[in-house]
């Protein structure tokens, strides 16, 4: 059963109400944490283990074995670059363990760009306020755990 998240990239922690996308910080895809992502280029990783079932060089969803679902979305408005400045490193329907690398990114070549380089993990179809993160500013480290998930 998954019990954690491991965070898919370094930066700072943030709650995802502060998310500077309205549909992400009212946590309605469900809830998680925002990580304001360290800049240069960076290997995203799976937070979870399970199978791949959406990937998109801005984003990516990862499904465990027990339904709970993993979303990581790079950067805000990100998709309009149309994966320019993103590398997939993996394929829908793969198999992946948790610190697996998915997608390599520049952060900064995002916010050059004038958009935000905001890593969002949503734990999908969750309650809204129901998974704590980690305090508003504290340092998080790529594949280190993120969320605790709620058991039961």
């Amino acid at each position: 059963m998954t019990e954690v998240v491991l965070a898919p990239t370094s930066g700072v922690a943030h709650p995802l109400a502060q998310a500077p996308d309205p549909v992400f910080a009212a946590e309605m895809l469900g809830a998680g944490i925002a990580v304001e992502s360290s800049p240069g280029r960076a290997t995203v990783v799976a937070p979870i283990d399970g199978q791949l079932v959406k990937v998109h060089p801005h984003a990516f969803v990862v499904a465990g074995s027990d339904g709970t679902a993993v979303l990581v979305h790079l950067g805000i408005d990100t998709v309009k670059l149309g994966g320019e400045g993103f590398e997939v490193l993996r394929a829908e329907q793969d198999q992946v363990s948790a610190g697996d690398g998915v997608v390599a990114w520049d952060a900064a070549a995002i916010t050059a760009q004038g958009l935000s380089a905001w890593v969002l993990v949503c734990v999908l179809d969750t309650p809204a306020g129901s998974i704590p993160g980690p305090a508003d500013g504290s340092a998080v480290s790529v594949g280190e755990p993120l969320l605790q998930l709620p058991q039961g």
